[in-house]
């Protein structure tokens, strides 16, 4: 049977739909770029640039930053183009059904279950070793076995070695975040909005204090001279530092999954997209100048804790801990985000047939699919309570950076099927902007190492098996 594609009229005509059975749309500019505040400022940003900094680029991380900004604006115009012309929940799933067919779609909404779900898992796994690091500090500890999977083991401080069972505060936190978000869209933007503010607040403290701090002669040489190896300093190493730091940016997508949610799609959609990667941008950059100002680019070298290196030559070591609970409280929104997220995809997907009903199930008082948000909670706390980091890790950015291809390759379809369709907001430099975004993207997924790409396809293939055996047949355009 041929690819079967949803009209563009019929998705329209769904984002019209308001009433019972339909998601509030309780959300504005603000709440927009909030969420996406809330999933890009993660404990990547507090890692990753000093490691960039360390072992790449120099006081130059800043242009890496540039860069990596400059790429994914690619894909997020794409992506506003879309948002305002489709303003319903599902993001790059429902453009992919518009421009490539059923069959695309599927493989982008089963794709993004490794950038939501799976980021999700990955994400609360860090949060609970944060949390271990927390509470020691005080002098609290927790049982080792109750805070590792069972692929992991630590030894003692006397010389016993513990193996993990599961990892009980990644759980809990992935409990907390569902219970939070099934209440209602508008109490988990309100609860996103206060971290996020913490979080930037944070952010700028360290800015502002570290300002101070600064040492001029740490930025000689701005660029340092390459070591003969690609990657190494010098142009190289600001390319290879923008593909180390480009992963710092992945989340401003999510906020086109919440176009249901959205008032006014049509303008507050780009406004979000946009805003959220602008606004991130002017304090990346910001941080990175300030953090490889206060210390020499070399003490950065593999080091996972660089902020740490930079507050030892303040006074202010009492900043440490406040950094750690700034990333404590940051991954709890990039958690939500992520759950909300995953649940507006599967939710579209169950309203087109391809998924059981249960996933567009609302609640009778809140009008959120908590079944979908229960369901999807213990699939992902099978994921963070007993696999390792490492494993959920690698899958998130392949799947993220495959979405974006697929939604600048769409805008280019959609430009070709459909010049005429009114767009309210419309992508600059059509084909040129989709097409560097598709290069981009593609570079990055190239750097990635072969097991990611093995794991990549066989999740796939399982969910082409899915597809084959349920989606197909039961889809609403087969009807």
């Amino acid at each position: 049977m041929a690819n079967r594609f949803k009209s563009l009229v019929a998705l329209q005509a769904e984002a019209a739909e308001t009433g019972s059975g339909t998601l509030k749309r309780s959300l504005g500019s603000v709440g927009l770029i909030a969420i996406g505040i809330g999933v890009i400022i993660g404990a990547g940003l507090f890692s990753l640039t000093g490691i960039a900094a360390g072992n790449n680029t120099g006081p130059a991380v800043t242009l890496s930053f540039l860069l990596a900004a400059v790429g994914c604006a690619f894909s997020a115009l794409c992506y506003a183009e879309f948002a305002s012309m489709v303003p319903v929940a599902g993001s790059a799933y429902t453009y992919s059904y518009a421009t490539m067919g059923e069959l695309f779609a599927w493989i982008i909404g089963w794709d993004l279950v490794l950038e939501y779900s799976v980021g999700a898992a990955t994400v609360s796994i860090s949060w609970s070793q944060y949390l271990v690091k927390f509470f020691a500090y005080y002098g609290i500890y927790f049982p080792a076995q109750w805070v590792m999977s069972p692929f992991e083991k630590a030894t003692m401080a006397d010389g016993t070695v513990v193996h993990g069972i599961i990892n009980l505060p990644s759980l809990f936190i992935l409990i907390l975040v569902t219970s939070i978000i099934i209440r209602g869209i508008k109490g988990s933007a309100l609860i996103n909005g206060i971290i996020v503010a913490l979080k930037v607040g944070v952010v700028l403290l360290f800015i502002i204090l570290g300002a101070y701090y600064i040492k001029p002669e740490n930025y000689h040489p701005f660029i340092p001279a390459n070591t003969g190896k690609f990657g190494e300093f010098g142009y190289s190493g600001v390319l290879r530092g923008a593909g180390v730091i480009f992963f710092v940016f992945i989340g401003f997508d999510i906020v086109a999954t919440m176009a249901q949610e959205a008032r006014n799609p049509q303008k507050t959609m780009p406004r979000g997209i946009i805003g959220s990667l602008v606004i991130c941008t002017i304090l990346f950059i910001l941080f990175g100048t300030v953090m490889t100002g206060m210390a020499h680019y070399t003490e950065y070298k593999n080091n996972a804790a660089p902020v740490a290196v930079a507050i030892e030559k303040t006074p202010y070591l009492w900043l440490k801990q406040v950094i750690i609970l700034a990333i404590l409280i940051g991954y709890v929104s990039v958690i939500l985000v992520d759950l909300l997220g995953q649940s507006r995809v599967f939710y579209t997907m169950s309203k087109d047939g391809l998924l059981p009903k249960m996933f567009s199930a609302l609640h009778p008082k809140f009008q959120t699919p908590y079944k979908s948000n229960i369901v999807l909670c213990i699939f992902i706390c099978l994921f963070a309570g007993f696999m390792p980091i490492n494993i959920v890790g690698e899958m998130v950015s392949i799947g993220t950076l495959l979405a974006f291809v697929m939604v600048c390759l769409g805008i280019i379809i959609l430009r070709k099927r459909m010049p005429d369709v009114h767009r309210p907001f419309r992508t600059p430099w059509v084909p040129v902007v989709p097409i560097l975004g598709i290069i981009t993207c593609l570079l990055m997924m190239f750097s990635l190492p072969l097991d990611t790409w093995i794991r990549l396809i066989v999740w796939l293939l399982i969910g082409l098996v899915i597809y084959f055996v349920y989606g197909k047949k039961k889809s609403k355009l087969q009807e």
